[in-house]
């Protein structure tokens, strides 16, 4: 049986990055979701399925085994036990995920790899709805969230980095307007697990984050 840390939160609040970085501290397995679309628009582009054909899709769903392996620090995907990670980056392969994900069939097979997964592997994921939906029984959960004016400020120092000319206050705007939308979907909308710890990044840095959440980690 796997042992499974959920960290779920608000658009911004560096979910990603932590994860990422408490998987390698703890030499969890980080699954990442996108990576797992495309490993299954692989699948639907050599079947020659058209994402447009969503009876087809689905059908191509069952035979379908997408997993996440760490191979020399490396993250590799694998489909029904072939590795394709070279694949990933293709752009029709891009496409294909991107048109595919919205096909409920879709979205339930990755759930159901993902919970496959969780079950065999010790993982770590982060999402809007992994405590509350995917992940209900997780051993860790954990809601990820820091100030609007936080994570605005983190967008905005991150795009001036690359050069990019931003507007602060507009990037404050789009994030609560995010928040909204995310927390008041139909589906799985995005709340704190009953259960959940909230960390608050706001005043923290990245390191002292993931220090805190390796110390709600029994393994």
């Amino acid at each position: 049986m796997g042992y499974n840390v959920a960290i779920d939160g608000p658009a911004g609040a560096g979910k990603s990055t932590i994860a990422k970085l408490v998987a390698k501290k703890k030499g969890y397995i980080y699954v990442d979701t996108g990576a797992m679309y495309r490993g299954l628009a692989i699948h639907f582009l050599e079947k020659g399925v058209s994402a447009d054909d969503r009876d087809a899709v689905a059908e191509a769903c069952l035979d379908a085994d997408v997993s996440v392996k760490y191979e020399d620090g490396a993250q590799q995907i694998y489909l029904n036990g072939r590795n394709v990670t070279p694949k990933l980056r293709m752009e029709e392969v891009g496409n294909m995920a991107s048109r595919a994900s919205a096909i409920p069939a879709v979205r339930e097979k990755l759930l159901e790899l993902q919970r496959t997964l969780a079950q065999k592997e010790d993982v770590i994921m982060d999402g809007r709805d992994i405590g509350t939906n995917i992940l209900p029984n997780a051993d860790v959960k954990i809601y990820l969230t820091a100030s609007v004016e936080t994570r605005a400020r983190r967008r905005y120092d991150e795009l001036k980095a690359k050069g990019e000319e931003c507007d602060l206050q507009k990037i404050a705007r789009d994030i609560e307007e995010r928040d909204a939308r995310d927390m008041n979907r139909e589906i799985a909308p995005l709340r704190k697990a009953d259960d959940a710890v909230l960390v608050d990044s706001s005043n923290m840095s990245i390191e002292e984050v993931v220090d805190e959440i390796c110390g709600y980690c029994r393994l």
